[in-house]
């Protein structure tokens, strides 16, 4: 863009976790690649993740006193409905001052007031809906929203009827897989080069209940109860604050030499390269990860997610081919690596798993959403 263009706010809100957040970081990445007269501006939550992520990244935001609804106590929400009143009215001063060309939110209690304020001032406004079962935030917003972008197929028929005829497939937007072959990765992570790679991850600080199980599965294997497949390696993210308590199990098993625990994956992208097949928690961005890298899985859905909609995704790539959904309640060691098995010792079932993944992975989300998002904004202006 040559010097002297005219500068283009575009408003990001969304947050709360890091599966509304993240989205919008790189949504607004992918626009300023598109349109580099784009000035990003984040609106999210002061109680959000947001509140920790956005100074860091150094980038323009302001912080709102909204919060979630209470689904138990409808005195609280009475607190809930003045935070909303104040931050739509902080929202509207703002949006005053910046003018923004477009509002794009990615759900979440924290984009509320940015959409509706949106609405009210007729400016371009943009949805971007990561599960299979949209938020509130989404199915509110939807109703004069200009595009709504979302992830799963099975999400449109969830949105208003009037809603609908806007709404698109695009998945969601994620780092764009590395032109890696699965052997160079697996000798980064220094495993061997032909294995088989199961890769256990719940999150940045790990899943209590999939380390119980895997224990329970390694500890099976190790007591010779169950069976483990020739050249098979486990590379097994706990969480930090489960690390030692895993490895100290493992001591207490001779140290298993299959066995690889880690504490937390720097390189997640590498490591799904790496993999043969994956056992994970169910939240959007992850499964988006999953499909795109064509990675089969074993989903055990997180039953405290909101609206249970780790479930529905679960549910939703079981029935695509893409994944096995195991419920947490009734999880047991032996019931993982049974489901484990029938993916690995089964060439077939492993293929046609990666093929569904593949078919709904959307890896160029980024680029074509920022595509759509750039048909919203005004033509770039040289000032005079």
């Amino acid at each position: 863009m040559p010097d002297g263009a005219r500068r283009t706010v575009a408003v990001f809100s969304g947050g709360g976790t890091g599966g509304h957040l993240y989205p919008a970081l790189a949504l607004a990445q992918g626009l300023r690649a598109l349109r580099p007269d784009v000035d990003p501006f984040f609106v999210g939550a002061g109680r959000g993740l947001e509140a920790e992520v956005l100074p860091q990244e150094g980038v323009p935001h302001l912080l709102l006193p909204v919060r979630g609804f209470s689904r138990e106590s409808w005195w609280a929400n009475l607190g809930v409905l003045w935070s909303l009143l104040r931050s739509l009215l902080t929202t509207g001063q703002t949006f005053q001052r910046l003018r923004p060309g477009i509002v794009v939110v990615t759900g979440g209690y924290a984009g509320g007031p940015a959409g509706l304020m949106a609405g009210l001032m007729g400016i371009p406004l943009a949805l971007q809906e990561q599960n299979a079962y949209p938020g509130v935030t989404t199915r509110v917003l939807s109703r004069w929203s200009t595009q709504v972008h979302l992830a799963f197929p099975e999400a449109r028929d969830r949105l208003p009827l009037r809603a609908r005829g806007r709404a698109r497939i695009s998945g969601n937007p994620i780092r764009v897989p590395p032109q890696l072959h699965p052997r160079e990765a697996r000798v980064r992570f220094q495993l061997p080069p032909q294995a088989s790679v199961i890769l256990v991850v719940g999150g940045s600080q790990g899943a209590r209940a999939l380390n119980q199980a895997m224990l329970e599965a390694v500890e099976g294997v190790s007591r010779g109860v169950l069976s483990l497949p020739r050249n098979t390696v486990l590379l097994w993210a706990t969480g930090p604050g489960h690390l030692a308590g895993v490895q100290e199990r493992l001591r207490e098993m001779g140290s298993p030499d299959w066995v690889r625990a880690l504490g937390y994956i720097q390189d997640m992208p590498e490591a799904l390269r790496a993999s043969t097949v994956a056992v994970s928690r169910a939240g959007a961005m992850t499964t988006s990860e999953l499909l795109a890298w064509g990675l089969p899985s074993i989903l055990v859905p997180l039953p405290s997610a909101a609206a249970d909609h780790q479930t529905r995704n679960a549910r939703s790539l079981e029935e695509a081919g893409a994944a096995l959904h195991l419920p947490q309640e009734g999880l047991t060691g032996s019931r993982l690596w049974e489901a484990l098995l029938s993916v690995l010792d089964d060439p077939g079932t492993l293929a046609s798993m990666r093929e569904a993944a593949l078919r709904r992975g959307r890896p160029r989300a980024t680029r074509e959403i920022a595509r759509e998002l750039e048909r919203l904004l005004p033509a770039p202006e040289k000032v005079a």
